[in-house]
């Protein structure tokens, strides 16, 4: 057997090149075509010396509404965000938003030797239908996330834990949640984050175990 011992571990290998990045949007409406994108909120999945995966620092902004955009009053009162275009909130365009959120993680794709992101959501698919919308609306070029593939929180949370309301999901990992601040972008890309973490080390922690357990069993028949 080759002593693997002194190699670092390196996330490139972990999900065959992706790099996980938890994204979380808060929007007026469902439909990414007609309604605004008013929050954007991501967290780069990090590796640790140990092989474990940690959240890296949040990355958010607040997203002014494009010019047509629909606004639908029930998924304002949803969000708690009563006037999307209140100076106070700060919204910067959908193109400084995207900007804002991937030039980081085009950064840490060239760090780690990552080829492409991989979007990391609790219903992964609604978030990135609401990134494409909006590269697509802005003409953005430099979109770091795979076009359709995801790692969706909802499907790993079900196998794991019978759960998939993201909150329950959370509570039954032994994680802390406040319900005060769910619905926030920033809040649930941390939450998400954390509980994306805690699955994978522990799928891996199980799969140690197994291997381990295997090695006892050849041991002993070998006896």
């Amino acid at each position: 057997m080759n002593d693997r011992s002194d190699i670092t571990p390196n996330i490139a290998q972990r999900f065959r090149g992706f790099l996980p990045v938890v994204v979380d949007v808060e929007t007026a409406g469902f439909d990414p075509q007609r309604h605004a994108l008013l929050e954007i909120a991501a967290v780069i999945i990090r590796m640790g010396p140990d092989g474990l995966l940690q959240p890296g620092p949040i990355l958010a902004c607040h997203v002014l509404p494009f010019p047509g955009a629909e606004l639908d009053p029930r998924a304002l009162a949803f969000t708690g965000i009563t006037d999307p275009h209140h100076p106070f909130r700060g919204a910067v365009t959908e193109r400084e938003a995207l900007e804002h959120i991937c030039a980081p993680i085009r950064k840490m794709l060239k760090s780690t030797g990552c080829k492409r992101a991989i979007l990391v959501g609790h219903n992964a698919h609604f978030d990135l239908t609401f990134i494409k919308a909006a590269v697509e609306r802005t003409g953005y070029k430099h979109n770091p996330f795979h076009s359709f593939s995801v790692f969706d929180t909802v499907s790993l949370s079900g196998l794991m834990f019978g759960q998939t309301v993201l909150a329950k999901a959370v509570r039954v990992a032994g994680l802390s949640w406040d319900a005060s601040e769910a619905h926030s972008a920033v809040y649930d890309a941390e939450q998400t984050a954390r509980l994306f973490c805690f699955i994978v080390n522990r799928w891996q922690a199980l799969d140690r175990e197994r291997l381990w357990e295997r090695a006892l069993q050849d041991n002993g028949s070998s006896a």
